[in-house]
């Protein structure tokens, strides 16, 4: 298959995180560095996941669907799924949550920012209702449109402390899964794969 070359790449940050996180820094200063030519969008998610949904669609309206890619981390790795199965484009994922509905039910309140303890927001019961809604799309899109290892890329470390790599693992069915034997929910090491994600983006 003759894939367009990725002009556009949206990244995702997960739960509690930012754009300041280790992943997405590090993605922002290679793409800048090495495909100055490439948009490179890693908006700050809102906490509810039908404005984080909303936002990442005004965005990217207007951005080519054959030249677009997502990469997420961890509930940026759902959004990405659901993304990348709304518009037909590419999709890393990085430890991706794949209940996130079930798996965030606990953690209604206040929460921080990973990055920021100072930053504080809080995640609203109405919220786990809205990650069910978007956990419906993904489960009538994903038969349609089976992931592919041309579609899709996922790194996943079994030794993720908060996320099963099973579940993660039959989440990207059909995509290439780089499973690693050890590791941890943030890739500390995910400068040892990076090769890897932009072998698979082909940015311009």
């Amino acid at each position: 298959m003759d894939i367009p070359a990725t002009t556009h790449l949206l990244y995702l940050h997960g739960f509690r995180s930012s754009p300041l996180s280790m992943k997405a820094r590090l993605m922002g200063e290679r793409v800048r560095r090495q495909h100055p030519a490439v948009t490179w969008w890693c908006p700050q998610l809102p906490p509810s996941p039908r404005a984080a949904a909303e936002l990442i669609r005004q965005v990217t309206v207007d951005w080519p669907r054959d030249r677009l890619a997502v990469m997420g981390s961890s509930l940026g790795g759902f959004y990405a799924r659901w993304f990348a199965l709304q518009t037909g484009c590419r999709a890393v994922l990085l430890n991706p949550a794949s209940c996130p509905a079930r798996d965030l039910a606990a953690h209604i309140g206040e929460q921080t920012t990973w990055q920021n303890p100072e930053e504080r927001f809080f995640f609203e019961p109405a919220f786990v209702d809205e990650l069910r809604v978007l956990e419906a799309d993904i489960a009538r899109l994903a038969p349609r449109h089976p992931a592919t290892p041309e579609r899709l890329f996922a790194v996943i470390a079994k030794g993720d402390e908060v996320l099963d790599w099973r579940e993660m693992q039959a989440f990207c069915a059909g995509g290439d899964v780089r499973l690693l034997a050890g590791g941890d929910h943030a890739i500390s090491d995910f400068e040892a794969h990076m090769d890897a994600v932009f072998g698979f983006l082909r940015l311009a």
